[in-house]
């Protein structure tokens, strides 16, 4: 079952469990005038996250499916998604349109350019590019200019069944779970190079209000220290 949640106000989080690997999988729901939905899931849980975006609204009213890079739990779904919302469109960077998107996807995407931002609404969007942040070179987040939510894909992933939302320290969090996937076949899930620092700071300068995580809980509180704490992270940890 879905478990979903209102993290800020028609911010929906909405998360799947996969319990063999400890790891919630998050999906986030915007509602506006033109409503978002950041994550499409994976193919095989389709079925189940539209059951639960029908408790929330009328899934055809879906006009934009973001994400952060082309991965499956990512985009996996996209295809689904576009062919059960006819005036659905996918919106992504540019860069991975032209690599991946535009051959993948049912229908072409709005490419974004680094910087810039669409309206929903009430709310704006800024695509800000962060090339292999946290991996992959057609990476990029979506900062929502209004009240400040910064959907940050796989930044902060912790595993367990963790709160929805949380004002707690989650760089420590994610300090351990980086350190454990250090023994494993995703030790080098996240790279670390000279953008690295470049690229998270300049999401700290956003000065986010709220971290809309794709694994483990969303964090409210001093975000921007938060973003600061885990480049230190990633350097301690994968810098070696």
């Amino acid at each position: 079952m879905t478990t979903i949640t209102e993290i800020a106000p028609d911010v929906y989080r909405l998360s799947i469990l996969n319990e063999a690997i400890g790891l919630q999988f998050n999906h986030f729901l915007i509602k506006d005038d033109e409503p978002l939905l950041y994550h499409t899931g994976l193919r095989s849980t389709f079925p189940e996250l539209s059951a639960a975006v029908k408790r929330l609204m009328t899934p055809k009213d879906i006009r934009w499916i973001g994400w952060s890079h082309f991965e499956s739990d990512e985009c996996g779904a996209l295809n689904e998604w576009l062919g059960a919302i006819p005036t659905a469109q996918a919106v992504c960077g540019a860069l991975g349109a032209m690599v991946s998107v535009n051959d993948y996807a049912s229908r072409p995407p709005r490419m974004l350019q680094d910087g810039e931002s669409f309206t929903t609404g009430k709310r704006r969007f800024r695509y800000v590019a962060t090339a292999h942040v946290p991996h992959g070179w057609d990476a990029g987040v979506l900062f929502e200019e209004t009240d400040r939510t910064l959907l940050c894909s796989d930044l902060f992933t912790h595993f367990g069944t963790v709160e929805p939302l949380t004002s707690s320290d989650i760089v420590g969090r994610a300090r351990e779970s980086l350190e454990n996937m250090q023994r494993s076949p995703f030790a080098y899930y996240i790279p670390y190079n000279a953008r690295t620092s470049v690229v998270m700071g300049a999401l700290a300068d956003l000065k986010p209000a709220l971290l809309a995580t794709m694994h483990g809980s969303s964090f409210r509180g001093d975000c921007a220290q938060a973003l600061r704490d885990l480049d230190g992270v990633l350097r301690d940890v994968l810098a070696r």
